[in-house]
């Protein structure tokens, strides 16, 4: 090994949704220099590609084989316009078109089928492999980058989960009952930790950060620690 070579360049962060995961993976990233990779935009990808074709998307054998024919990469973004990352489908840039709500309409579903998160999964893993990245998602320390040399597990109660939902969309002027947000954050959390494919499970060796009652800025402070202390 070169003694230039970094000590540390893939990194990972796991959690159940609402846990703080994409917030502070893009602000650990940024501080880093590293490519922020929410592995969510793959699955976007292929639905925003699916619905472009008009591919139904509850055709699950049509969707699987469409993930393992378009070519999606993700790097760091070539345009300051407020994207995290560059996300292409066959060369083609559509960081913003994944983002369309009816891309959002459908994208659990498609993320629910086997085929697709294998062959996404392969591909999520040759890029968090060329290093220097922050991935974030729920099975990438156990499944994607076992290798990783940093594993962050993000938790935090589903109370405290929903409680933060419920002020985000409230701040947006969306006007959902906190009651309804737990009940569907409850049911969220059941689907993923109890699915076939990539359950949501901490990996033997991440460290827990439960983020309980703490601001985004101390959890922060935590993450940079973790990555210091790593680096030691």
């Amino acid at each position: 090994m070169g003694v230039n070579m970094p000590q540390l360049n893939i990194i990972t962060i796991d959690g159940p949704a609402g846990s703080g995961k994409s917030t502070l993976g893009r602000m650990l990233a940024e501080h880093l220099g590293y490519l922020y990779f929410d592995t969510g935009v793959m699955y976007r990808a292929v639905t925003w590609i699916a619905l472009l074709r008009r591919v139904a998307i509850d055709d699950e054998a049509q969707i699987s084989h469409l993930a393992g024919q378009i070519r999606i990469d993700v790097r760091l973004p070539s345009k300051e316009d407020g994207r995290s990352y560059d996300v292409a489908i066959d060369g083609e840039d559509v960081t913003w078109d994944i983002r369309r709500p009816e891309v959002d309409a459908c994208v659990s579903v498609v993320s629910a089928y086997p085929v697709v998160r294998r062959t996404l999964g392969e591909k999520q893993r040759q890029i968090g492999m060329r290093g220097n990245v922050v991935m974030v998602g729920r099975d990438i320390g156990t499944v994607i980058l076992p290798e990783a040399d940093l594993k962050i597990y993000l938790d935090a109660s589903v109370e405290e989960r929903a409680r933060r939902r419920y002020l985000e969309l409230k701040q947006r002027g969306e006007s959902v009952g906190l009651d309804a947000i737990l009940a569907s954050m409850r049911e969220r959390d059941r689907i993923d930790s109890t699915r076939q494919v990539a359950p949501l499970r901490l990996a033997k060796d991440a460290v827990v950060v439960n983020t309980d009652g703490l601001g985004i800025p101390q959890v922060f402070e935590r993450l940079i620690k973790l990555v210091e202390q790593q680096r030691d």
